[in-house]
């Protein structure tokens, strides 16, 4: 029976497991702490109370946050997975690439039968551009389902995106990734806009704590080793400095303030949640 295979990552909100790997290392500047915040909010609150999937790394900074942050973090999940050696170059997925990326998803609860079974959104969270990772994402599970005959109508009601993009001037001519994606009509889709220098970051100059976990890696077993190198550590301490920002009072009651600002605010499940994330006695 196929294994699944999952990159090693830290528990971030209790590390007292990392013993000395931080030592010597730098207090990590968070100078994009109030934009993430901003963002990890609006990601909450337009995620219609569902189950978050951060996929690949590139959002992991939000995932940190709100793991920090709330006082049930059970929802939110990293999806490693990067589909940029899908196809092109590197030609169509080989039969026991299909089998292990089955195997890998499915030990997340992504196979189309669970996804057809259960009532909660699904929503996958990326920083966008084209929205071509969420396209082959959502391929490989219709895929998926037409071979096992699972319900795909149903799965795919389940299924919400939250994207982020750069944050750039509104106007009736601006771009939206979505209206140029035929596949997007299906799904429902919110964004959320990103300051530049935060949304560069996250995509393109952030250290990760772990490789991009792309088709050449999702059956190696060699993934499951923490990394211990300089630029790993550093990625670390920066994590573990935002999961423990996101544990502050003064975090939370922001991240409660500016979702109360969001239209879900008359939803039951979003003020529930911000009135346990507000300190008692703040206003």
């Amino acid at each position: 029976m196929r294994e699944a295979i999952r990159p090693f990552r830290w528990d971030l909100v209790r590390p007292d497991h990392l013993g000395s790997l931080l030592d010597g290392l730098p207090e990590p500047d968070l100078w994009f702490l109030d934009d993430l915040i901003d963002c990890a909010a609006k990601v909450l609150a337009r995620s219609e109370d569902g189950e978050l999937y951060f996929i690949g790394r590139s959002a992991d900074s939000v995932f940190d946050l709100l793991g920090g942050a709330l006082p049930d973090p059970g929802r939110l999940h990293l999806l490693p997975l990067s589909t940029g050696s899908i196809d092109g170059w590197f030609g169509r997925l080989h039969p026991a690439e299909v089998a292990q990326l089955r195997t890998n998803l499915a030990a997340h609860g992504l196979s189309p039968a669970a996804l057809a079974r259960g009532s909660r959104p699904i929503v996958f969270t990326d920083v966008v551009s084209t929205g071509r990772t969420l396209e082959q994402l959502l391929d490989i599970l219709r895929d998926w389902a037409a071979d096992e005959r699972a319900d795909w109508p149903a799965a795919l009601r389940r299924v919400r995106i939250v994207g982020l993009t750069r944050r750039k001037h509104t106007s009736p001519n601006t771009h939206r990734w979505q209206q140029h994606a035929d596949w997007a009509r299906d799904v429902p889709i919110r964004n959320v806009s990103v300051e530049s220098a935060l949304f560069s970051y996250l995509a393109d100059r952030q250290h990760k704590l772990a490789p991009s976990f792309s088709r050449f890696l999702w059956a190696d077993d060699g993934v499951r080793d923490p990394g211990r190198d300089d630029s790993t550590r550093r990625a670390l301490a920066e994590a573990v400095a935002i999961a423990e920002a996101g544990c502050t009072p003064v975090v939370r009651e922001r991240l409660a303030r500016t979702m109360t600002r969001e239209p879900a605010i008359a939803e039951p499940w979003l003020r529930d949640l911000v009135g346990r994330l507000t300190p008692k006695g703040s206003t």
